[in-house]
């Protein structure tokens, strides 16, 4: 492969790491710098992966404006770290492939998108889910109406640990299933509400790590931002919720609810839709039947309500790994000046007012909340 690509990974904590062993493996990339804040980390993987020596290993964002060539940057640090590093990147002229969510803010997301746009760069979010065989076969199957008409919508998002201290389970876990149904119905919600259970950490607990500079030795610049606006317009509640009790209500009445929380041993990723003609069942756990639809309905008698033509079909996916996707992804539309239609900045931005508004609602006790859609979008 002669066209190449030069990129640097931005954070290999649990998350990053695998970012750098895509990359890694990509046949058009060169990983030409790796930093973290933490020197261990950088240790650890030049171990892991038997880096090149060529390789640039750093605790300072900055050093990589040093680095010649450099096309693009994964950034996989906390959320709240996201708007001043995304920022510096894309002004530096980088593409950016950015961990969800885009930022915790909405008009710092507008923003980014905009400074994208602005500058002819790819600003994709890696909302893994979205680029799975299963969640693509499963939107294949909604849009074609062999659930007939649909009912509603479900999903569980549980495990212990690990917990979050930038923010809560709702923040952390609930933008897969909102992005999942979003996709498989090709709607936005108009209407939400987020009722949670605060255990770990009260309000007192992570005011620190909220107000402390989020790039730490990151970014010097990002630290000046940061100190500037001290997130004011924070969506996160007064105390990181571990349980949270999500309802999304659609501009056709469809309804999906989602159960989050990150203090249950009992490990569940699982989400479905309901039809008049069955249902359709994305369980993430099941190696041997993740997506899987199980036709049934009912039929009539006097007032009786019989089930009839009940089977299960479990449905043949495409190999691949998600995270590998989105890596291959953000290459071609890099190479080939394209945009992300799938997963795009604007659909992080989406993501994150629906987010928003859930935080509202869970500030409020469960009160409805209402969206625009992102219409400005």
């Amino acid at each position: 492969m002669t066209n190449k690509i030069n990129i640097a990974v931005i954070g290999v904590g649990r998350w990053g790491v695998h970012l750098l062993r895509n990359f890694l493996a990509h046949p058009q990339v060169n990983v030409v710098a790796v930093v973290d804040p933490h020197p261990e980390r950088l240790a650890a993987v030049k171990q892991q992966f038997n880096l090149d020596e060529n390789v640039v290993l750093t605790t300072q964002w900055q050093d990589l404006k040093k680095v010649p060539g450099l096309i693009g940057v994964a950034i996989a640090t906390p959320a709240t770290t996201h708007y001043a590093l995304i920022k510096d990147a894309l002004q530096q002229g980088y593409h950016v492939l950015a961990e969800k969510p885009l930022t915790l803010d909405l008009a710092e997301c507008r923003e980014l998108c905009q400074l994208a746009e602005q500058r002819h760069l790819i600003l994709m979010v890696d909302h893994t889910y979205l680029f799975h065989p299963a969640v693509e076969r499963g939107k294949t199957v909604v849009q074609a109406g062999k659930l007939g008409d649909l009912r509603y919508g479900y999903a569980t998002r549980t495990h212990l640990g690990p917990v979050r201290q930038d923010v809560d389970a709702l923040w952390d876990l609930a933008i897969h299933d909102i992005a999942i149904f979003n996709a498989w119905l090709g709607q936005i919600p108009i209407k939400v509400q987020a009722t949670g259970t605060v255990w770990l950490q009260g309000a007192g607990e992570h005011t620190s790590l909220r107000e402390a500079a989020p790039t730490t030795a990151l970014s010097n610049q990002g630290s000046r931002e940061a100190e500037g606006k001290k997130n004011t317009n924070s969506p996160l509640p007064q105390g990181l919720a571990d349980l949270v009790w999500v309802t999304l209500t659609y501009p056709d009445g469809f309804q999906a609810y989602i159960h989050l929380c990150w203090l249950n041993p009992d490990k569940q990723r699982r989400l479905g839709i309901v039809g008049s003609l069955g249902s359709l069942i994305f369980d993430e756990m099941s190696q041997s039947s993740p997506l899987t639809l199980l036709h049934g309905e009912f039929q009539q008698q006097g007032n009786q309500f019989i089930p009839v033509n009940q089977r299960q079909v479990v449905l043949e996916l495409e190999p691949g790994e998600p995270l590998a996707r989105v890596c291959s992804c953000f290459v071609v539309f890099i190479l080939n000046n394209t945009l992300s239609e799938i997963s795009s900045g604007w659909v992080g931005t989406q993501l994150v007012e629906i987010l928003a508004a859930l935080t509202v609602s869970l500030e409020q006790g469960g009160k409805p909340v209402f969206l625009n859609n992102c219409s400005q979008l």
